[in-house]
């Protein structure tokens, strides 16, 4: 996992190449100004989904986790509290992989908690299992999707 702040992403990009593109994409971009719904960047490689949502108790928000892409969160709007643990030491999926939409959840809790605000950014590697939208209240955000 990654915690930093969106501005410096393209300091990444040793990590995947993908990251440079995306910092790019994202420094030409007024994301405030943008409709919600999915911008493609690069294709399936790279794209990038703008939405609201609710926040939930901590307790509420499963830990989710993905294979084939990071998820590089970042906060536009409101506050937003993620809880993470690692992959590794995950015991208890809920359910099966769903490879449509590449995603499988755990009953685990987090080890950990932090707290986005805007212009804050969290990179979430497949080895992370992340729990989004912690919170009260609501949140506009930008999820981009990087292919691994």
């Amino acid at each position: 996992m990654i915690l930093d702040t969106v501005s410096r992403l393209s300091r990444y990009a040793a990590l995947n190449p993908l990251f440079l593109l995306v910092a790019e994409y994202l420094r030409r971009s007024d994301l405030n100004l943008m409709a919600d719904g999915r911008y493609e960047i690069s294709g399936e490689d790279a794209f990038l989904t703008l939405t609201r949502s609710s926040l939930r108790l901590a307790t509420e928000a499963p830990l989710e986790a993905h294979r084939l892409y990071a998820d590089i969160q970042i906060v536009l709007s409101g506050e937003e509290g993620y809880g993470w643990r690692s992959v590794a030491s995950c015991t208890a999926p809920r359910g099966t992989y769903c490879a449509e939409r590449d995603i499988l959840f755990y009953d685990d809790r987090p080890d950990t908690f932090l707290t986005l605000r805007p212009g804050g950014m969290a990179v979430f590697f497949p080895s992370d299992a992340h729990a989004p939208l912690i919170g009260s209240g609501e949140v506009r955000k930008c999820i981009v999707k990087v292919r691994c």
